[in-house]
């Protein structure tokens, strides 16, 4: 994926103050360390001197000295201290990379790309979040050893209903539409939405048309809208070629008390959604991690077999990660220094 965009690497409450967080993008390792002001900064996980992980390290303040020889970064990379004997040296200027970081939504995110765009690149506004009467929110988090791309596939591509057969979130889906603009993939599926056993009757069909959903790839993050009443965010941050860390945000306007017209009260709306994710929702994710994981295998042990694709909308995904990721190797090959993920990656897979 293109690094000159925003990823969600952890959620904030993953991250106290005095603390790391080791990371990756693409293979390049991060660190991400809360100050004890509660201030967040993000570096390459490597110290100048011999190339420990700076995580391994301790959070002085606002810096971050290395374990072994005492070498301590402020937050833009900067050593500023080094606890040794400088044997008659003057001090040396030594730095590692830093990187824009910041949070929405309760994620942590960092900018691994150019700085420079840092400021051009939005990170998804979700307003149905906020305000006097925010939507009830479900989120659910894993780390999944498949490629980013299999990733997107899986959750835009509502062909794969066999799966869910015991949850049964959407089935008989039939493609409505599917179009590549820009930096956007659109779809639609005529689909019957929310049809398990437990979930259907919490789900107001009087009031909310669950019978099509639309889909959106904005690139490199996807969402879906079920009705303007059943909606989600998914951001992927891909850690390397066959590592994805995946984020959810579902977000619900209502849910219905079962077998009445009336809705569950706000104060009940945050304590259903933690059952409905133990119960349903990280349950029905399981199954497409463990989708997902037997594809990566199964590309890597069969990888020469060609790959039979019926649905048309699959190819646009994967034109538009290939297009963007040969854009980002354009744009770097400009740059005074190339970017380092850029290098790691050998310049091939996007």
């Amino acid at each position: 994926m293109d690094p000159d965009y925003w990823y969600a690497v952890a959620y904030e409450s993953e991250l106290p103050r005095g603390a790391t967080l080791a990371t990756r993008f693409w293979g390049h390792p991060l660190v991400v360390y809360r100050g004890t002001d509660g201030s967040l900064h993000a570096l390459e996980d490597r110290c100048a001197h011999r190339q420990l992980k700076l995580s391994g390290g301790e959070v002085n303040g606002c810096h971050l000295t290395c374990t072994y020889h005492g070498w301590t970064y402020d937050g833009g990379g900067n050593v500023v201290h080094y606890a040794h004997d400088l044997f008659g040296r003057a001090r040396p200027e030594v730095k590692v990379p830093g990187y824009p970081v910041t949070t929405r939504h309760g994620l942590i995110w960092v900018f691994p790309g150019d700085p420079a765009l840092a400021a051009e690149r939005t990170i998804p506004a979700i307003p149905e979040l906020s305000g006097s009467r925010p939507w009830a929110r479900l989120d659910a988090s894993f780390t999944w050893q498949a490629h980013h791309s299999m990733i997107i596939d899986n959750v835009s591509d509502f062909t794969h209903s066999y799966l869910h057969r015991r949850f049964r979130p959407f089935w008989d889906a039939k493609l409505t539409r599917h179009e590549l603009t820009e930096d956007r993939v659109e779809l639609a599926y005529e689909t019957f939405v929310g049809g398990g056993r437990l979930t259907s009757r919490f789900v107001d069909r009087r009031r909310v048309d669950t019978t099509s959903i639309e889909l959106v790839f904005d690139y490199p993050y996807q969402c879906s809208d079920t009705g303007g009443s059943i909606k989600h965010w998914c951001f992927v941050l891909p850690m390397d070629r066959r590592t994805s860390r995946v984020f959810f945000i579902f977000y619900f306007d209502a849910v219905k008390i079962p077998g009445t017209r009336w809705t569950l009260p706000r104060v009940l709306l945050q304590p259903f959604m933690r059952m409905a994710g133990a119960l349903v929702v990280k349950p029905l994710l399981c199954e497409d991690g463990e989708a997902v994981e037997a594809e990566q295998l199964g590309y890597e042990t069969h990888f020469t077999a060609p790959i039979v694709e019926l649905n048309p909308a699959v190819g646009l995904f994967q034109d538009l990660t290939i297009r963007k990721w040969e854009e980002f190797l354009d744009r770097d090959r400009s740059r005074p220094r190339p970017s380092s993920i850029a290098a790691a990656d050998g310049r091939i897979v996007p």
